[in-house]
């Protein structure tokens, strides 16, 4: 092999690297949005009218052993350190499959601040993220957490996240009734 070959093999092996880590950036940027988009209320998923196929699809994007952690002064004492799928999904059950009044007729995601590193078959994360939330009352509050999360390329390739991690920035009281106008349900992904 000349000089000149190995020289086009290796920046082919570098361009090869290169694509690996912006599609795995990709693919995690979806999965984060992805899992924000589903705990949006109302849920915006297509077809999806319970909250056992909410977390389903949830939990779908976790690893079997992933940690779900409320951190910092604000969310250790409230939601604490979550281990395994059946751990993170008695987590979602208690906040969707309990009835709670006044109910939540409304919350969207907003995700910023987004940091990606990708090293081979692990990755992480991190985003700022607020939430406007309206109660069927009329009262709201706006807020704010840091995210610090991991994730991994599973054996069959796909990313998955490993580990959640999420800390209080603020929560904030709204105006009541902030909100006039909003949908009782989402037709966005109706076909």
């Amino acid at each position: 092999m000349t000089d000149q070959q190995a020289a086009t093999q290796a920046d082919i092996a570098a361009l090869i690297t290169r694509i690996e880590v912006l599609e795995a950036e990709a693919e995690i940027r979806r999965i984060q949005a992805r899992y924000m988009f589903l705990c949006d209320t109302p849920l915006p998923e297509y077809g999806v009218t319970d909250d056992a196929a909410r977390i389903d699809l949830i939990l779908e994007l976790y690893a079997q052993d992933a940690t779900w952690e409320g951190v910092g002064e604000y969310y250790t004492s409230q939601f604490g350190k979550l281990e395994g799928a059946d751990a993170i999904r008695a987590h979602f059950q208690k906040f969707w499959g309990e009835k709670k009044d006044p109910a939540l007729v409304l919350n969207c995601h907003y995700l910023t601040s987004e940091q990606i590193y990708v090293t081979g078959d692990t990755a992480e994360g991190q985003w700022v993220h607020m939430q406007p939330w309206l109660y069927s009352d009329g009262t709201g509050l706006l807020r704010s957490s840091r995210l610090n999360n991991a994730f991994a390329r599973q054996a069959d390739g796909r990313w998955k996240i490993t580990r959640t991690r999420t800390e209080n920035v603020f929560v904030a009281p709204l105006p009541n009734g902030f909100a006039s106008d909003y949908p009782k349900a989402s037709v966005l992904m109706k076909p």
